[in-house]
C-alpha cells in the first residue's frame, strides 16, 4: 500500500479500464491488447464500432479476412481476428453479460481460461474491468517494478504474484485496477527498460537505482 499511495500522489487516478461502450468492450480490448501498444487497441475498436460492428454477434460471424483487416492496427491481426471471433461464440453461448455476471469468480475465470486465446492476463484484466471482480494483473510492467524494488525476483509465476498482491491488499476492484493502471502509467513515464531514476516517485530507492546503473 505505501507503494501504491506514492504512485497515486504522482500520477493521480487512471479512471481505467478506458471504454465508451461498457464490459463488451473492455473484452474485446483485452484479447486485442496482447503484445500491443493500447494506441493501437483504440485505433482498431474505433474502426469496428464506425462499421457498426462493435458488438459480439456482428464479430462472431463476420469473416476472418474481413475482420482481420479491421484489426491491421493491433498486429497479429490474423490471429488476433480468430482470437477474437472464438470470444464472440464464447461469449453469446455463455448467454451474453447478465449469464456470465452470475458465475462467481472462480467458476468465471475457469470458463474465460478455457477460450481459444485468452491466458491469465487477458482473463483477468475482463474480470477485474469488466465484471469488477478483486482479481490483480500482472503484467510485464508489474514484474519489472517489484523487481527493481525488491519486493519479488520477477521472474515467478503468474499466478503465485497475483496472489501474492491478493494477500497483501484489501479485496477492492477499485484499488486493484487503479493499482494496475498506476503501475502502468509508472513504467511508462519512468520504469522504464532504461529507466529514468533522477526524482523517481516509486524509489526506496530501488535496486536499479543503488546500482547506478
Amino acid at each position: 500500500m505505501a507503494l501504491y499511495r506514492r504512485l497515486l500522489a504522482a500520477y493521480g487516478p487512471q479512471g481505467w479500464w478506458p471504454a465508451r461502450d461498457g464490459p463488451f468492450e473492455v473484452m474485446v480490448g483485452a484479447v486485442l491488447t496482447q503484445n500491443t501498444a493500447w494506441a493501437n487497441v483504440e485505433r482498431a475498436i474505433e474502426a469496428l464500432r464506425a462499421a457498426g460492428a462493435l458488438e459480439p454477434r456482428t464479430l462472431a460471424r463476420m469473416p476472418p479476412a474481413r475482420l482481420a483487416r479491421f484489426l491491421r492496427p493491433v498486429g497479429y491481426f490474423n490471429v488476433k481476428a480468430r482470437r477474437l471471433r472464438a470470444f464472440c461464440r464464447f461469449y453469446l453461448e455463455a448467454g451474453g453479460l447478465e449469464a456470465l455476471r452470475r458465475l462467481d469468480t472462480a467458476a468465471l475465470r475457469a470458463r474465460l481460461l478455457g477460450v481459444h486465446g485468452v491466458g491469465p492476463e487477458t482473463a483477468d484484466d475482463i474480470l477485474l474491468y469488466a465484471f469488477g471482480r478483486p482479481v490483480f494483473v500482472i503484467d510485464a510492467y508489474t514484474r519489472r517494478l517489484l523487481a527493481r524494488q525488491g519486493l519479488a525476483r520477477g521472474d515467478e509465476p503468474y499466478e503465485a504474484l497475483r496472489a501474492a498482491f491478493e494477500r497483501a491488499l484489501p479485496p477492492d476492484a477499485g484499488l486493484y485496477g487503479e493499482y494496475h493502471a498506476l503501475i502502468v502509467a509508472h513504467a511508462k513515464a519512468r520504469c522504464r527498460v532504461r529507466p529514468a531514476c533522477e526524482g523517481c516517485p516509486a524509489r526506496r530507492p530501488c535496486a536499479r537505482a543503488r546500482s547506478g546503473a
